[in-house]
């Protein structure tokens, strides 16, 4: 019988097989062959031995598992197997655990969604806050999550619909739909009150597409509008690229090989989660000079007040909604620009599989995949050609020959 010490522990000799040392009355650690060092309870009951896992060391010291084991030496002494008394006692835990999660609050349950499932997957977390803060938080936010009704949620959507909150409302229903749904999940509910409803607002797909005449009103009016010069450029950039705003406001300048030309949209902000190439026209690497002029040492391309951070996407949403009477060509959204980037390319002659592919649209098939890197040559003639045709078109010019693009099948 050893004496066991922290000393005595590390000292261990690790071994081609594993072995046990034990101290006394059961109490025992198993060392295996990668080292690990497992503390054990050996013992007898009913005539069969048997053993229970108390913990790994050092992560569970000496102290902790020495009382880990005179407690279930104590269940075997009371005539108690004490595995079966471990486990009783781990399901009275996770009884205990969800009841009190079940008491919880709405106002814990917006804290825990938004940093347990909102902020590792959602670029737009912040919008989610805003919106539970501003109109979940303040009516119900001492109630319990599991007292909320249908009723409740309908109520709320009708006064936001009262207020003239339309597409809002949508949005709004959909966040708190989907808090719900995880609460169910984290047993912190057992019954969604969302379960039932409709979104309140009917939604007709947005088909915006500037025309060359609001384009270049549009361009130019930027100069003039009421918002940051990191505002204009985004929007710039975007319509140059055909990318998502949330892929340009999210931009590092380590997503870029200036030399080559080329911006890299990684995994983690591409929408699809792909990682996406964007080759960069002369026009486009104008526009990022001037971003770096202002983004000074930040790795951001248009970085946040709040140090280490990157420009919310609302920022630019609500820079285009301040300055829509003053454009003067109709309520349109940064979006708008991305779908009318990827509709006068196609009037250009560009083929529609191109375009796809610039937009980064979600491929199926054996070869999607592997066929991702193939169109860099066609996506960089067709965003060249499509630089030089926005060039055109702002500064008033003819706008050109009609570029047509050689189509290419997938695959080939």
């Amino acid at each position: 019988m050893a004496r066991f010490t922290d000393r005595f522990i590390q000292n261990l000799e690790i071994k081609p097989l594993r072995y046990d040392v034990r101290e006394t009355d059961g109490f025992a650690v198993r060392v295996a062959p990668s080292g690990t060092k497992t503390w054990q309870f050996i013992y007898t009951f009913q005539g069969k031995k048997r053993r229970v896992s108390l913990g790994v060391y050092p992560g569970m010291g000496l102290k902790e598992a020495k009382e880990a084991c005179a407690k279930l030496r104590a269940s075997l002494e009371r005539g108690v197997d004490p595995v079966e008394w471990q486990e009783e006692q781990e399901r009275k835990a996770e009884e205990s655990k969800r009841k009190e999660e079940q008491t919880a609050t709405i106002v814990q349950l917006v804290e825990e969604y938004i940093e347990r499932w909102a902020k590792p997957r959602k670029r737009t977390w912040p919008e989610d806050a805003r919106m539970l803060h501003k109109d979940v938080v303040p009516r119900w936010g001492k109630r319990k999550a599991k007292d909320v009704t249908k009723r409740d949620i309908i109520t709320l959507l009708d006064d936001l619909q009262d207020r003239g909150a339309t597409i809002t409302t949508n949005r709004t229903f959909a966040c708190i739909r989907k808090m719900f749904n995880w609460a169910v999940e984290r047993g912190i509910v057992d019954v969604s009150p969302c379960a039932g409803i409709r979104p309140p607002v009917q939604e007709v797909q947005r088909e915006r597409v500037l025309s060359p005449d609001e384009i270049r009103t549009f361009w130019n009016g930027l100069d003039q509008a009421s918002m940051s010069d990191g505002s204009r450029l985004a929007l710039k950039l975007q319509l140059l690229t055909a990318t998502r705003k949330g892929e340009v406001l999210a931009a590092s300048w380590n997503d870029f090989d200036l030399a080559g030309k080329m911006w890299t949209i990684p995994v983690d902000e591409s929408k699809n989660k792909m990682a996406h190439r964007v080759p960069l026209s002369v026009q486009a690497l104008e526009i990022l000079e001037r971003i770096k002029a202002i983004s000074g040492d930040s790795p951001w391309l248009f970085p946040s007040r709040v140090a280490g951070q990157h420009v919310a996407e609302t920022s630019v949403d609500h820079a285009v909604r301040r300055n829509q009477e003053q454009f003067g060509i109709g309520q349109f959204t940064p979006h708008d620009l991305r779908r009318t980037a990827a509709s006068l390319m196609t009037g250009m002659g560009i083929s529609r599989l191109v375009v796809s592919k610039i937009l980064n649209h979600v491929e199926r098939g054996v070869t999607a995949v592997c066929d991702r890197h193939s169109y860099d040559a066609e996506k960089r003639a067709a965003l060249d050609a499509w630089g030089k045709r926005l060039q055109a078109i702002v500064t008033g010019q003819a706008d050109g020959n009609v570029v047509m693009m050689p189509v290419r099948k997938a695959g080939s």
